[in-house]
């Protein structure tokens, strides 16, 4: 009997394209939490005073039969509100509204968030403009405040698509009849705005102030994004609510310290987008005085409570990255200034090289060296090779593994390099004055970033983003 004949080329092709289309990392269609993901999702919560939340299923998304898209946080007073936006120059349709609507505002009497995920009603002219106004408008009506444009509205998915907005509108009323202050309803509003996220991004945490020892108050945030992540910003939504009594000017001023030093530094892979905008609510539905000045203890403690809070929350970002086997932290010391810093922290970060040696537990310090040595912008004798020294630091606590000292490498244990570098967590550590801080002239400044790795299967994700 013959011998069967040998699949044609094309089979054998297609064949290997349906491997390369398994996602080890990413969430299966019915995204389901992979387990190594699973840490990272809260079990409980402790919410601040009035305000609520829903998720709720549209299918924006033709392909989205029963998961929740429409994401809606509502205060039950009029909040202080503040935003950072994108930078990018296609600024989507949300993002125009959000902005005129704060500044209209001036940061004063929000009282809800609107989000959708599925479709970015980015690119999408006038017509995208008056989406985004209607789910506005369509908010302010379930909450009694047709005339008064309080809710600001976000959007992400596909950009240069036009909203099924007939769809979103008739179940905004619904949003809003399930608003819940529940642990629950919080994290599955959380889940409504994720795109290609494997989970929900939702953290909360109690603070006090100096002024009011008496109180105790509560941060929650959420935020969403697993690529296209790099300042200024991503393409990453983020809602933070607190029921801390704080005016609009102080509450803007605080958000524009912490986003630099969080939100805008973290990287997956370099790109930007066209709808990044981190918000914060506050009611102050917790009592207690009012931080407004700049110059309070209230304010000083505010600041660094914010600041942590959003590290903390972008840090599931990176955590989530497309395709990402590691969390790399970069610590740049000594460096004159801190924007110098935070420029070689940047692109160390998003250099594809360095990235793809840590995918391939590869202890390749050149590359390191290599970006710090090409980074644009820094002051000048900041990078000086015979100063420099590049490290890792295991996260268990056991000795860095250094590999160049002063200009000068060192001989590289690579076994354990690579035992090291098996770890979901590392630390790259680079040294600008080869020594203590404030030696050789070094102003001893430190930046940092998060960032992930590039695998194998960033490329599939991104490479049939659409289909």
């Amino acid at each position: 009997m013959a011998s069967p004949a040998p699949p044609a080329a094309s089979v054998v092709a297609f064949a290997r394209m349906l491997k390369g289309q398994v996602r080890s990392y990413s969430a299966p269609a019915d995204i389901a939490i992979p387990a190594s993901k699973r840490k990272y999702i809260p079990s409980s919560g402790t919410y601040p005073k009035g305000f609520l939340v829903s998720g709720t299923h549209v299918g924006v998304k033709a392909s989205n039969t029963k998961f929740p898209d429409l994401a809606l946080i509502s205060s039950e007073t009029p909040c202080s509100a503040a935003a950072v936006f994108t930078t990018n120059k296609f600024q989507a349709a949300p993002v125009q509204i959000s902005k005129n609507i704060l500044a209209t505002r001036r940061g004063e009497g929000i009282r809800s968030v609107v989000i959708n995920s599925g479709c970015a009603n980015a690119v999408t002219g006038k017509g995208g403009l008056e989406d985004a106004a209607n789910m506005s408008a369509k908010v302010d009506e379930c909450n009694g405040l047709s005339e008064s444009k309080s809710t600001l509205v976000m959007s992400t998915g596909v950009i240069g698509q036009r909203l099924p907005i007939s769809k979103i509108l008739d179940k905004i009323p619904a949003a809003h009849a399930s608003l819940s202050s529940t642990h629950d309803a919080w994290l599955t509003t959380a889940r409504a705005i994720c795109t290609t996220d494997t989970f929900p991004k939702l953290i909360s945490r109690t603070f006090t102030l100096p002024s009011s020892p008496g109180h105790t108050y509560s941060l929650a945030g959420m935020t969403k994004g697993a690529g296209m992540i790099h300042p200024n910003m991503a393409t990453l939504l983020g809602v933070i609510c607190t029921d801390a009594p704080i005016a609009p000017s102080a509450l803007s001023s605080l958000l524009q310290f912490a986003v630099p030093r969080s939100f805008n530094s973290i990287s997956i892979d370099g790109d930007t987008s066209t709808n990044d905008t981190v918000a914060i609510l506050a009611n102050g539905a917790a009592g207690g005085s009012t931080i407004a000045s700049t110059s309070s203890a209230d304010y000083t403690a505010m600041q660094e409570i914010l600041t942590s809070f959003a590290q903390s929350l972008s840090q599931l970002v990176v955590r989530d990255g497309e395709g990402a086997t590691k969390f790399v932290t970069v610590r740049i010391q000594n460096s004159p200034d801190y924007a110098s810093a935070q420029l070689i922290a940047s692109t160390i970060a998003r250099s594809p090289l360095v990235k793809t040696a840590l995918y391939g537990r590869d202890a390749n310090w050149g590359r390191i060296l290599c970006a710090i040595g090409y980074t644009q912008g820094v002051a000048p004798g900041t990078v000086i090779p015979e100063r420099t020294s590049v490290s890792f630091k295991p996260v268990d606590g056991s000795p860095v593994l250094k590999l160049l000292v002063n200009g000068e490498p060192e001989q590289v244990d690579e076994e354990r390099a690579s035992v090291i570098l098996q770890e979901e967590d590392l630390e790259i550590v680079v040294d600008l004055g080869g020594g203590e801080k404030g030696e050789k002239g070094c102003g001893g400044e430190e930046g940092v970033y998060w960032f992930c790795d590039f695998s194998h299967e960033y490329v599939t994700i991104n490479g049939d983003y659409r289909t």
